[in-house]
């Protein structure tokens, strides 16, 4: 088989297998029902148009009876006149006219036998399509319904076309999603890491760092202020708080002392 066959071979084959799929059997057996009434219609008028042909022939043979008595009448008067020229004139009209009579009748017993047979066919042509038709409305049943049951069975399996399509819709969407999760987290990870600089910041990353020393200290600072300012200061400033508090009470003792030196000099002078 040569290169130029077996392409051929192929793209028919292609084309075949394309038309059985699109194909529609019930549109097939429609269509096919139709094609046989309008055989039967063909046949019908068939058989109108012989059986008009076979009563003209019909007519034309009864108008040539008639003549055929005319000419005998006319045969009769011419005997009786004596006439026997005239007579053989008119027999001789009568046998014209009788052999016509007789082609006649065999065309007319010719369309008559035709006639019959295209009636006979015209029944059994009749009686085919009524059964193709009860065939055909079977035959449609049974292919919707397993049409039916094979949409339902692809429906569920994820067989068909249809759902081969969208299951490949669900798979592409699946991964652009898993990639713009994944892209969403990878920003979020070097957004964190300070790998991209603010762009809308003249900063670069140690003057961001030098900015995070200084506030850390600034709130050091007040952290301790506000400490101080609660009472609730550092280990240094307990030390000098405990210092003050012993020299209070040096202080208070000492006064003490003195006050009890002056009492007694006071009773001696009352003595």
């Amino acid at each position: 088989m040569g290169v130029l066959s077996r392409l051929s071979y192929v793209v028919r084959s292609k084309i075949n297998a394309a038309l059985n799929r699109a194909e529609d059997p019930s549109e097939t057996l429609d269509y096919s029902y139709e094609q046989m009434r309008d055989e039967l219609q063909e046949v019908k008028q068939g058989i109108a148009d012989l059986t008009t042909q076979k009563k003209r022939l019909e007519m034309q043979k009864r108008r040539l009876e008639e003549n055929v008595e005319k000419h005998n009448d006319q045969a009769r008067q011419a005997v009786n006149q004596d006439r026997e020229d005239l007579a053989r004139r008119a027999l001789e009209k009568k046998k014209q006219k009788m052999n016509q009579i007789e082609d006649l009748e065999g065309q007319i017993a010719s369309l008559q036998e035709t006639q019959d047979n295209l009636v006979e066919k015209k029944d059994q042509l009749q009686n085919r399509i009524e059964e193709f038709r009860t065939k055909k409305e079977s035959m449609k049943a049974r292919y919707e319904a397993a049409e039916a049951q094979t949409r339902v069975s692809e429906a569920m399996t994820g067989a068909g076309d249809e759902m081969e399509d969208v299951g490949r819709a669900i798979e592409r969407a699946e991964e652009r999603t898993e990639d713009m999760e994944a892209r969403s987290e990878a920003m979020d990870e070097l957004q964190e890491s300070g790998v991209f600089e603010d762009a809308l910041s003249d900063k670069d990353s140690l003057d961001r760092e030098l900015e995070e020393v200084r506030t850390s200290g600034e709130v050091d600072a007040e952290l301790e202020t506000l400490k101080a300012e609660m009472g609730k200061g550092s280990t240094d400033s307990g030390d000098t708080e405990t210092a003050d508090v012993e020299a209070e009470v040096e202080t208070e003792t000492a006064d003490e002392d003195v006050e009890a030196e002056l009492e007694e000099l006071k009773d001696d002078d009352e003595s």
